[in-house]
């Protein structure tokens, strides 16, 4: 009896005509590397070493404690007609000056820090530039805020031993607030001076 034409191939045979294997094809797929085109903020902040994460820490905090130096420092007015106004007093009015500059020193850097952690992209050119921008401005600012302190410490105490009032109690606190933005921005120069020391060692 004939066999037909079908019968032909063998048993268990693939047909001449069949698609290649899934894994055949995705053999001839371009390879990508596995690695995404653009990063998350969240992704990017794993990504960055331990110094730059610690400064980033330090900064938010010197940030906060300089707004509150400042809001409480410009709202210390108190007594019958303002009588005690904290603009009558020199030294008041410089530490409120560091305060601010301060404020818009961690502010920039902040902003800097957002921009390189979405972009991957530093906006100071250079890695030794960069780590030099950063132990400068944190060593100056930190100068600022001591000084500051400096200034506006004996005359708080001076008064708080006439007499124990809102308006001396809240330029304590207004300084209170000046002395843990110097500790934050201390500790990021620490940090910023540790990254300079690797960058020169490269």
């Amino acid at each position: 009896m004939a066999r037909s034409p079908m019968s032909s191939a063998p048993d268990g045979g693939a047909p001449p005509h069949d698609a290649p294997a899934p894994d055949a094809a995705a053999s001839h797929a371009p390879a990508t590397g596995g690695v995404p085109a653009s990063r998350s903020i969240a992704q990017r902040w794993k990504m960055e070493g331990v110094p730059a994460r610690a400064r980033l820490l330090l900064r938010e905090a010197a940030w906060l404690f300089s707004f509150l130096a400042l809001v409480v420092m410009a709202t210390d007015v108190h007594g019958r007609g303002g009588a005690n106004d904290f603009s009558t007093y020199p030294e008041y009015n410089y530490c409120l000056g560091v305060s601010i500059i301060a404020l818009l020193y961690a502010t920039a850097q902040l902003l800097r820090d957002l921009h390189r952690l979405s972009s991957g992209r530093d906006l100071v050119a250079g890695r030794k530039v960069a780590a030099i921008v950063d132990f400068t401005g944190d060593q100056v600012v930190a100068y600022f805020l001591i000084s500051g302190l400096s200034a506006a410490s004996p005359v708080t105490d001076y008064m708080r031993q006439g007499a124990d009032n809102l308006f001396n109690d809240s330029a304590a606190a207004a300084i209170s607030m000046a002395f843990f933005a110097f500790v934050a921005i201390g500790l990021s120069a620490l940090v910023s001076g540790y990254s300079l020391s690797l960058e020169a060692l490269v």
